[in-house]
């Protein structure tokens, strides 16, 4: 099979490249042989462009293994150090789309909430702690509710700090953990995936500077565990 038809390419051109990024796939590999995207990536590249040596694919930020959404890539060295600018200094506007458990409450239509956060290496998870203690580290985000129903609430939120885990452990520190992210609290399962999508990605194109929003469609599984928030959210 093509590895066009393996990937869904939002965006490409010859500075940068975005996909949709399936559920259950890591960003980027590390040292282990799993297939990742990033190696997905390359080898399309190699074969369109009938490359014969090594392909560059800068990773300028991942997504976690269970969320699904536009995944931006760089093609050359000086994309990849512009786009990764962006996103340290937070200039990227994130969108995500969130099913949160809201255990029969409801929830506001904005939101911001504001935590300090620290990651714990040994035990490879996020947790809330008080602002002084050592490796504690801010995190914000903005919430709109789109819909409820049942026990489900669809939310769109926009982090304003771009922290490991953080969408995850902030809205589960709050009492609305994302659906299917037992890691965080939740009771339910969700194959793969948890109900986190990166919707849309806004940045300034690295070489012409121009401002491009990407919009990744929802994974198909959604649309039959989640119909009733979804119809909602169309009205």
């Amino acid at each position: 099979m093509p590895f066009d038809d393996l990937l869904d390419i939002l965006f490409e051109d010859n500075h940068c490249l975005a996909v949709n990024k399936p559920c259950g796939w890591p960003s980027a590999h590390y040292d282990g042989h799993e297939e990742t995207v990033d190696r997905l990536v390359k080898s399309y590249l190699k074969e369109k462009y009938q490359k014969t040596g090594n392909v560059f694919l800068g990773v300028v930020h991942r997504l976690d293994k269970p969320v699904s959404g536009v995944l931006m890539f760089a093609r050359t060295s000086k994309g990849a150090a512009r786009l990764s600018e962006q996103f340290r200094e937070n200039s990227i506007e994130k969108v995500y789309w969130a099913v949160v458990d809201r255990g029969g409450k409801n929830l506001p239509v904005f939101g911001t909430l504001e935590d300090w956060l620290r990651k714990d290496e040994d035990e490879h998870r996020v947790e809330v702690v008080d602002p002084d203690e050592i490796g504690a580290k801010q995190a914000v985000l903005h919430f709109r509710t789109i819909a409820e129903h049942d026990n489900l609430a669809l939310l769109e939120v926009r982090p304003q700090t771009g922290r490991t885990h953080q969408l995850r452990v902030q809205l589960a520190h709050h009492g609305f953990p994302i659906h299917g992210d037992v890691k965080y609290g939740s009771r339910a399962r969700f194959g793969h995936a948890i109900g986190l999508h990166a919707r849309s990605l806004s940045f300034l194109h690295p070489v012409r500077y121009e401002p491009i929003t990407l919009t990744a469609e929802i994974p198909k599984p959604w649309r039959g565990r989640f119909a009733h928030l979804l119809s909602r959210e169309a009205k």
